[in-house]
């Protein structure tokens, strides 16, 4: 039996390795933000911005596109631009950051919070068929981490229920489901483009939507009010038209700078995409050897698939540990700091996701009863976050072939040896995700 290198052993990795970091950058982005700053044409609807949002838009498969603040704000954006608010139910997936929940609060819509599937953690969509009432306008499919529900499935639910469909797009720029990029399905799809996203300009957010319409008010919800002005025009929009689509509103753009940025990264991602995928589905076969693990599911629909984080499972019960034990023991293994987390907490415990904790939320006492997230119960959700969940950064997956062999025998190694996992006095426990969206 070997000693864990959390009990003073050996660790699999000499001390000082190096592992990929993350955001990448590269002297054409330097010099893309230089061509900005000499410009003096540095926000908004600059040319850098619109170049990027007919780029991406594209890449993704969308109708039409276009930058906002961060990718919270662009989920709220897509309720008030499909009419979504005061009492109106949308149904979210009980795991995910908590502002898929809370945007809906911010316009006085009600989230409804259903399970996930145990192997995948997307939206159950039994769960999420059970949960429509009459007063359900939408559902918000999060595409998390590395995995998809069936998409085919929830389109054609929608469809039956007259119901909206908004994707949460913030993890996986660069999936596609029989060929068809995620955000390019529901009616509108917001994005993050936050420092640890695939695509990241530090902070930013994006909307893609489906018809004209659409865009116009997401155009007018993002930029104080004002109707669609561009200059020239994008994606073959009219300006007259957009003036009679505006809609009160705030400051929700993005500067030239980050879209210089995107511009760049953009550049790089499919290329970045196939290897975390390529790297993603070499490790998965490796879990697949080793008792007590169980990797996620990958359905067959899916063409690309890109990852915020990977993520696995533990057979808890069977192994008799916890996924904090287990993440514990596999960083002091890797050298990996506190890389190999617990994934998000349940929406219904959540110490971020608090709505009764805000004034404006408080419409009155049959709403402040019908946003309580403690009403909610969500037992997958809360397996995989406090049992058998356990997540790392997608950097991870931009290793050596030889860096991802290394994380495969630290699994090993561990429940080679899980009885010293198991006398680990670490119990299950709830960290947030710091950067997120």
């Amino acid at each position: 039996m070997a000693v864990l290198a959390i009990n003073g052993g050996k660790p699999l990795c000499a001390k000082g390795k190096k592992w990929a970091k993350w955001p990448i950058s590269d002297e054409k982005d330097v010099e893309l933000v230089a061509k900005v700053t000499r410009s003096n044409r540095w926000s908004y609807d600059g040319p850098v911005e619109w170049k990027f949002a007919e780029a991406f838009t594209k890449y993704q498969g969308g109708k039409y596109g276009l930058c906002c603040a961060n990718g919270t704000v662009g989920i709220q954006m897509a309720l008030e631009a499909l009419g979504i608010g005061a009492y109106d139910e949308v149904i979210v997936p009980g795991m995910t950051w908590q502002a898929t929940a809370a945007a809906c609060v911010d316009v006085n819509a009600v989230p409804v919070l259903v399970d996930i599937e145990p192997d995948t953690w997307n939206l159950d969509l039994d769960a999420a068929e059970a949960a429509i009432t009459r007063k359900t306008k939408a559902i918000i499919v999060v595409h998390l981490y590395g995995c998809m529900t069936d998409m085919t499935r929830l389109m054609k639910l929608c469809k039956k229920h007259n119901l909206y469909l908004i994707e949460d797009c913030a993890h996986q720029h660069g999936s596609f489901w029989k060929g068809q990029g995620v955000g390019s399905m529901g009616d509108v799809s917001s994005w993050s483009f936050q420092e640890s996203k695939v695509l990241s300009s530090g902070e930013g957010g994006f909307n893609m939507c489906k018809t004209k319409e659409l865009f116009y008010k997401i155009y007018s919800l993002r930029n104080c009010g004002r109707s669609y002005a561009a200059e020239p025009p994008v994606f073959g929009l009219n300006k007259k038209v957009g003036m009679e689509t505006a809609i009160q509103s705030g400051n929700y753009r993005l500067t030239e700078w980050q879209a210089a940025l995107l511009l760049g990264g953009l550049s790089r991602l499919d290329q970045q995409v196939k290897l975390r995928d390529e790297n993603a589905q070499y490790l998965n076969a490796q879990l697949a050897q080793i008792p007590g693990i169980l990797p996620m599911r990958r359905r067959k629909e899916i063409t690309q698939q890109s990852y915020f984080n990977f993520t696995f499972r533990l057979d808890a019960k069977a192994l008799k540990i916890n996924n904090a034990q287990f993440c514990a023991a596999l960083n002091a293994e890797l050298g990996t700091g506190d890389a190999f987390e617990i994934p998000y907490d349940p929406l219904n415990s959540c110490g971020l996701y608090k709505p009764l904790t805000k004034t404006r939320h408080k419409l009155g006492a049959d709403y402040w009863k019908a946003v309580n997230p403690k009403r909610f119960k969500l037992p997958v959700c809360t397996d995989a976050n406090q049992s058998c969940g356990v997540a790392v950064h997608h950097v991870m997956l931009m290793n050596s072939k030889k860096d991802i062999d290394l994380v495969a025998a630290a699994v090993k190694k561990l429940v080679d040896n899980i009885d010293a996992v198991r006398k680990l006095g670490i119990g299950p426990k709830k960290k947030y995700q710091a950067l997120s969206r």
